[in-house]
């Protein structure tokens, strides 16, 4: 295990950031590509006073080791906050030294009375066997989407 931060992202971040969603984006862990466009408004919303999202970033010493985002909505089917848990990305180097659970309960403690969710890739299985460990559960339903723009 290693000695880790847990900071707000902040704007001098924003180049790691970007440059680490851009990996994240084009790995086997998502199965969208993102686009330059999206990452900047994700992370602009992260570091601005956004109420639906919170940007975080892990630090070794001086050095950025990953980042995350939540997202904040209500659930219907579970009658309380919800905490969505978005971008789990660590560089290769800090992978397997126990920062994503760390960050969980980080998240935990901020928000102990919201049910937290996560969306997985299964070829992801060694997220989807951390997932699992921390108490995470398959849901048996399929999530559907419809975007919608008036640009």
């Amino acid at each position: 295990m290693i000695n880790f931060e847990i900071r707000k992202m902040a704007h001098d971040d924003k180049a790691d950031i970007i440059s680490m969603m851009k990996e994240f984006y084009s790995s086997d862990a998502v199965s969208t590509n993102g686009s330059a466009k999206i990452f900047e408004c994700d992370f602009e919303n992260c570091i601005n006073d956004n109420p639906y999202i919170e940007g975080f970033t892990f630090y070794n010493k001086e050095e950025i080791a990953g980042y995350a985002m939540i997202a904040k909505s209500f659930s219907t089917e579970f009658g309380k906050q919800c905490i969505w848990l978005e971008d789990l990305y660590l560089k290769p180097d800090f992978r397997g030294q126990g920062i994503i659970p760390k960050f969980i309960t980080h998240i935990k403690n901020s928000y102990p009375k919201a049910i937290l969710r996560l969306e997985a890739e299964k070829e992801n299985t060694h997220a989807m066997h951390v997932y699992k460990k921390l108490g995470f559960k398959e849901l048996p339903y399929i999530e559907m989407k419809m975007e919608h723009t008036n640009e």
